[in-house]
């Protein structure tokens, strides 16, 4: 038997610099290190390459005054209501400056007790507190919106644990004609305009079609700033400023544009320098929660903008604790090992029949988190990562 199953190594590279042939960078380095190894890549290899190298080699970058020209350009009323950002300084601060600058009348309305990905506006003890002075509220004013003065009267100044920002000063801090309201109904925001920007990532579908049939006249969601190029600048034709990164003051790096094109064109390198086609990947964040903060880790629209087609599948997989524990109870030792290792060999010739199996993701969803959790965001150094091992099972040799 083999003692070894799924590994995953940090692949360092130089730093990258915008226009850098980062496919030729990634196969040099990849294949250099298994050379070094004495090992050679497999077609069950996964080569994953995180989407901040790809969208700088793209040269995919924006201006704060490019966002500001397109929100003009969407919002010619110069008022606009902003539902549900993220708060975040690398993710959303500057998106926020561009959309300030591009509007003479801001309205943000936050979510309590956190935004959609679980940053908190609030200590959560005072959420019984909160919850009664937005019921009397309602039942005396029937007003689900509520200024940022009176929530905080009630729910206190708050800042976010580990960076000890207050949120709700930075952003009203960002623009003099900023305001900030609460309310969880995303509707609210009709009380001061009828010109709405979604600011959620996963939720901005389902939020726009309500505000819409609520009678909002005009909406877009973040995937529809900057969706295009402005001025030449960058742009993301998908996903617009979501999944967008702080760079400088003043400009973001775009989630890649063309991680599909990237994908195929670095297997390809892989097959005329090796004779081997390895999965391909581009990864952003990974799908997790954080255990401590209770913090989603998914702050990009997807965890992979772009992979090989077999990693939009889903692994079939009997839960071996459960069978060893129930069908082969009375067996032990080799014997144990040998009836679990062929009930996985007959599983592989009729995936279809065996339904015990993991929560159903799609490979790239988990094969991204476990590479974003070897890279890291800080200094590790090593934005590809190789997978070596994933399509493999307790049965094969």
């Amino acid at each position: 038997m083999r003692l070894v199953g799924t590994s995953a190594f940090g692949i360092r590279l130089p730093i990258i610099n915008p226009g850098d042939d980062l496919v030729d960078l990634v196969a040099e380095h990849v294949l250099r290190w298994a050379e070094g190894s004495g090992t050679s890549l497999s077609p069950d290899d996964v080569v994953a390459v995180t989407e901040s190298m790809v969208a700088k080699a793209e040269r995919n970058f924006i201006d704060i005054s490019d966002i500001a020209a397109d929100v003009r350009a969407k919002f010619p009323s110069g008022e606009v209501g902003l539902v549900y950002p993220m708060l975040s300084r690398n993710r959303f601060l500057n998106i926020l400056k561009g959309i300030a600058a591009g509007v003479e009348k801001l309205h943000i309305l936050l979510s309590y007790p956190h935004d959609e990905v679980g940053n908190p506006v609030m200590d959560i003890n005072k959420m019984d507190e909160v919850e009664d002075f937005f019921n009397l509220r309602l039942m005396r004013d029937y007003d689900t919106l509520v200024s940022a003065a009176d929530f905080r009267e009630v729910a206190g100044a708050y800042k976010l644990p580990f960076t000890g920002v207050d949120y709700v000063e930075l952003y009203k801090s960002v623009a003099p004609h900023i305001s900030i309201y609460f309310s969880n109904d995303p509707r609210s925001i009709l009380e001061l305009t009828p010109h709405v920007l979604v600011g959620e990532i996963h939720n901005r579908f389902r939020t726009k079609k309500r505000l819409e049939k609520a009678g909002a006249q005009t909406v877009y969601t973040l995937s529809d700033i900057m969706n295009k190029s402005v001025n030449g600048s960058g742009f993301n034709e998908k996903y617009g400023v979501l999944g967008s990164n702080l760079s400088t003051d003043t400009k973001l790096k775009m989630f890649p544009n063309d991680a599909d094109g990237f994908v195929k064109k670095l297997q390809n390198r892989f097959n005329e320098l090796a004779g081997v086609s390895p999965e391909v990947m581009v990864y952003g964040d990974g799908a997790f929660k954080d255990p401590v903060c209770g913090i989603w880790e998914l702050a990009d629209p997807v965890v992979s903008p772009g992979h090989t087609p077999r990693l939009a599948g889903q692994p079939s997989e009997i839960k071996m604790k459960l069978v060893a524990d129930t069908a082969f109870s009375q067996l032990a030792g080799s014997e144990k090992q040998d009836a679990v290792r062929n009930l996985i060999k007959e599983k592989e010739k009729n995936p279809q029949s065996f339904r015990e199996g993991t929560t159903p993701r799609i490979y790239a969803d988990l094969l991204g988190s476990l590479a974003d959790l070897v890279s890291g965001s800080g200094d590790k150094g090593t934005p590809v990562v190789l997978i070596r091992g994933y399509f493999d099972n307790y049965a094969s040799d």
